[in-house]
């Protein structure tokens, strides 16, 4: 037992070994994960090789969702840097309550950050320009936009993380996503005040304490409304647009300005005449309105592409993953894109640039996100045989990873599980790839100990999204679009214990609900 537990870990100790102490890509990190994952699974736990080949093209097939995502946002961000529209956000950005710096962290990092997370953009590499503009430090710049939309990353891509749950319980996004919604609340609110730590530590707080409480119970209670009345996949949009709402109520009511435009210096002033707001969020608004209507339960569209038009591929015999691909948000961002050009006024020259700078970017993260995927589907599938079958159940890496933790936490485990998706989200840089990596072992475990697996398990996945602030990859990014590599060591020490606490929290949580 203690030898074949030595063995499962050993590829998640790779990867953290290679990412933390050797400073390896994420990609490379997880390909020799993977290596490391089908080599145990052969060897030890006498798994087909078929069934290892299988298994990993099936994994890279369900991480298409997320990986075109990334690969269709980058595109749409490229652009929009080419064209000058991103420059014109970051101008209107500047106006926005330049005095109060509570309500300024608010509504860019949870507000905006959180749309933006929402809509496949990626705020580590949109914000920290911004924040860095409005006068803050470039420490402050790089932490805030990795922590502000934390507690919404499970919304993040139209709700991705979400659906991919969805597919590894075996239940209808509308059926699960009470589970994670719960948290909210709770969860929001430790993130609106970590923001607030980081800022300004003591004095900070002692400020901004009410404005954090609003945008954090904002943003959750949305969260549980949206579940409530069916759009789950759209919750990013309407919670980062409800902090929004509700940090410029704040400022009405406390007699504060809104809108300052003192803050511009010359080149924002240039850039705001170059081209209207609304031109400049064209790809933005089109992609909000096509989500709107394919997530709509009163419209038929839904339905039709997410259910009539599932388009099942079977890779592996009885679990087919489900393309959707009229559904999925990538296809949208990439529509979205496409109609915005001639308002983005782009022409051959700048979308020649643009398509060349995509291409250098995306092929790496989107293996970055596959490759994780395909680690977990090995490690779901080890030990069975050409046919599928598992004669030991003990052979299987999940059950000797549940057997392990349940003996070794027993009825505190739901107190582990959220740690474990932490830990997970820091290895892959992903909560959808946390999700993949363990919902399969929390419910296996769960039902030994007799806890609720869903609470559980989708307690792991609010851990892994909480990965975010300190996953070196998304702080690297964040620290990169600043030109201040290297300096995301500095930050990783502080974010480290806000996540600790924050998932100490969740911890809690899950542990009152889950029996």
């Amino acid at each position: 037992m203690t030898l074949s537990l030595l063995l499962v870990l050993l590829p998640v100790l790779l990867i953290f070994i290679l990412l933390v102490w050797r400073r390896t890509a994420a990609d490379v990190a997880g390909l020799a994960g993977w290596l490391a994952t089908a080599l145990v699974a052969w060897l030890y736990f006498g798994t087909a090789p078929r069934v290892i080949l299988l298994s990993s093209l099936s994994g890279l097939v369900a991480s298409l969702p997320i990986a075109l995502m990334v690969a269709a946002s980058i595109l749409q961000i490229t652009i929009m840097q080419q064209t000058g529209a991103m420059a014109r956000v970051v101008a209107f950005i500047k106006t926005i309550s330049p005095a109060n710096q509570v309500a300024q962290i608010m509504l860019v990092n949870m507000g905006f950050g959180t749309i933006l997370a929402a809509l496949g953009a990626t705020p580590v590499s949109i914000l920290p320009p911004i924040m860095l503009a409005l006068g803050y430090s470039s420490f402050i710049a790089i932490a805030l936009p990795a922590l502000g939309y934390d507690a919404l990353c499970t919304y993040a891509l139209l709700g991705i993380p979400v659906v991919v749950f969805s597919g590894f319980t075996g239940l209808s996004v509308a059926e699960v996503g009470g589970y994670f919604a719960r948290y909210m609340p709770v969860i929001s609110t430790c993130i609106a005040l970590g923001m607030l730590w980081i800022a300004g530590k003591g004095e900070m707080l002692k400020k901004g304490w009410l404005a954090a409480l609003l945008s954090g119970l904002t943003a959750g209670f949305l969260a549980i409304a949206m579940n409530h009345f069916g759009l789950v996949t759209i919750t990013g949009i309407v919670a980062g647009l409800g902090v929004v709402l509700v940090m410029l109520v704040y400022l009405r009511i406390s007699g504060q300005p809104i809108f300052d435009r003192g803050a511009l210096n010359e080149k924002d002033l240039a850039v705001e005449k170059s081209m209207p707001l609304w031109r400049a969020l064209s790809p933005w608004i089109l992609l909000v309105l096509f989500s709107l209507l394919v997530n709509a339960p009163f419209l038929p569209f839904f339905k039709l592409t997410f259910s009539q038009w599932a388009m099942p591929l079977e890779i592996i015999p009885g679990a087919p993953e489900k393309m959707r691909v009229l559904w999925q948000a990538y296809t949208w961002v990439l529509v979205s894109t496409l109609l915005a050009l001639p308002f983005l006024k782009s022409n051959r020259g700048l979308l020649k640039e643009s398509i060349s700078r995509w291409l250098k970017r995306f092929p790496r993260p989107m293996l970055a996100s596959g490759v994780f995927f395909a680690i977990a589907l090995v490690i779901n599938h080890s030990g069975k045989a050409a046919d599928w079958s598992l004669a030991d159940p003990m052979k299987n890496m999940v059950n000797v990873l549940a057997a392990a933790a349940s003996q070794g936490f027993g009825n505190l485990y739901p107190l582990a599980a959220p740690y474990l998706g932490l830990f997970a989200g820091f290895i892959s840089g992903s909560e959808a790839s946390a999700i993949a990596m363990l919902t399969k072992l929390h419910l296996s475990t769960a039902e030994q100990i007799g806890a609720v697996g869903l609470v559980v398990a989708a307690a792991s996945g609010i851990g892994g999204g909480l990965a975010s602030v300190i996953s070196p990859a998304k702080l690297q990014n964040a620290a990169a679009s600043i030109d201040r590599i290297g300096e995301e060591a500095r930050v990783i020490p502080l974010t480290f214990v806000i996540s600790i606490l924050i998932t100490a929290v969740c911890a809690v949580m899950t542990l009152i609900w889950a029996f």
